[in-house]
């Protein structure tokens, strides 16, 4: 299994000279599998530099959403495949549970009138969606994937993604471990703890010993003290998950837009010296692509 890294923006997007290095596109993934499906997670931003990659010839593409925040979705009307007779285009997704709306609400929402000169009608590809349950493993190719809900404020899925060659990862889309938010002293403190740890515990199973655990880790600790609840990890919780599931690579993204290249590799190099572990970590840049040999001990990291 490969994959590259298209978008490792959160919230927004911020081209610019200070993201130049990591890139300043939202969440976007491309997997290419053993027998070369080609497999994406999310459609920020970054999916229409991957569209213009592709081959011209006829594809199917699989589209995996984690959820349907906008900087997830906001790049579906710009994939350039959609535009062309012949290529199928399959995209994947939870039930939302207010509204029981599938995963086909992330078109339909983007696709209107007053947002989008472009009708779903004038779309010329194959388009066909698919909602997932949680804990159901369906298989995509060569892959196997199983989705997991992870806390985040709206619906969201992490995906564990398991290739007939061996090789495995797990990306979690937006995350924010859960905090037990009553004191010890209160009567639900109890109670709720042990929810906690009972999600904590399925979420460092279905992440267990992957070659790859690519995660949301947007804030340092002293910023997650302001943004408690808005739905995103720390480089802190991933480093405890990483360790814990004991994968071999971690990849820290989901870069919060205000954070330039040169704090990035600030917060990284006091990560890389704060200790040894016994997984290689790693901070997601666009363009950056890693071939995952099952069973190798380093991931070969190609640059293009």
């Amino acid at each position: 299994m490969k994959f590259k890294f298209w978008g490792v923006r959160g919230s927004i997007a911020t081209p610019g000279p200070t993201t130049v290095k990591y890139g300043g596109n939202t969440t976007c993934i491309e997997i290419t599998s053993s027998a070369g499906d080609l497999i994406i997670l999310d459609a920020g931003t970054g999916i229409h530099s991957l569209a213009q990659s592709l081959p011209r010839q006829a594809l199917t593409a699989h589209i995996l959403i984690t959820h349907t925040h906008w900087d997830h979705i906001q790049g579906l009307p710009f994939f350039l495949p959609m535009f062309k007779a012949g290529n199928q285009i399959n995209i994947y997704g939870g039930l939302e549970p207010l509204t029981h709306q599938g995963i086909e609400r992330a078109m339909h929402v983007q696709l209107q009138h007053s947002y989008f000169p472009i009708s779903e009608a004038q779309l010329k590809a194959s388009v066909h969606y698919f909602t997932l349950k949680a804990g159901v493993t369906i298989n995509v190719g060569a892959v196997r994937v199983t989705p997991i809900v992870l806390n985040h404020p709206v619906y969201n899925f992490g995906y564990r993604i398991d290739d007939s060659d061996g090789s495995s990862l797990f990306f979690t889309g937006d995350y924010e471990p859960q905090l037990n938010p009553y004191q010890p002293d209160h009567p639900g403190y109890q109670a709720m703890q042990e929810l906690i740890e009972q999600k904590r515990e399925e979420v460092i199973a279905a992440m267990s010993g992957v070659d790859a655990l690519i995660m949301d880790s947007s804030y340092t600790d002293a910023e997650y003290a302001l943004r408690y609840g808005w739905g995103h990890g720390t480089y802190r919780s991933a480093m405890n998950f990483a360790e814990q599931a004991g994968v071999k690579r971690l990849f820290l993204t989901h870069h919060e837009p205000t954070r330039s290249d040169t704090e990035l590799e600030t917060i990284y190099q006091s990560i890389l010296q704060s200790g040894e572990t016994d997984f290689a970590v790693y901070l997601a840049k666009e363009g950056d692509l890693y071939d995952l040999k099952a069973g190798s001990e380093a991931a070969q990291a190609v640059k293009v």
